[in-house]
């Protein structure tokens, strides 16, 4: 008998933010468009989460406190470099010449905020292909 075929997983998505009240917001929408969401509030706790946990994608702000972007980045890329191709940045700190050179070295989405969600979930259906989340 052959077997039924099986759903797939939803994407698992780490929302990075220490604005406790955007990163709420992001995995309330993500979630309404088919999205398994954690939250970190810092580098420091989404790189204990990813060391852990398998995510498909991180949507990251660069400036927060004890563990920026950037240095999460980094983090991530010594210790689970794939997952450094999915990851979507966000920041209000458009201007930042330290943030600008990030940006030229790495291949990432940046988002500016306010981030509308339909930017986010292009951003993400980008990395992951058409089919994602639909």
């Amino acid at each position: 008998m052959p077997e039924q075929p099986t759903a797939a997983r939803p994407k698992h998505v780490l929302v990075v933010d220490d604005n406790v009240e955007l990163a709420d917001t992001f995995k309330e929408l993500l979630q309404l468009y088919g999205y398994q969401v954690t939250v970190a509030n810092n580098g420091v706790q989404a790189l204990k989460f990813i060391l852990d946990e398998t995510v498909d994608a991180i949507v990251c702000d660069l400036s927060m406190p004890q563990l920026e972007g950037d240095m999460f980045y980094a983090a991530t890329q010594r210790m689970r470099p794939k997952l450094c191709e999915r990851f979507v940045f966000v920041t209000g700190n458009a201007q930042n010449p330290k943030y600008e050179e990030f940006f030229l070295r790495v291949k990432s989405p940046v988002l500016y905020k306010p981030v509308a969600i339909d930017q986010l979930l292009n951003s993400l259906k980008g990395l992951f292909g058409p089919a994602a989340a639909d």
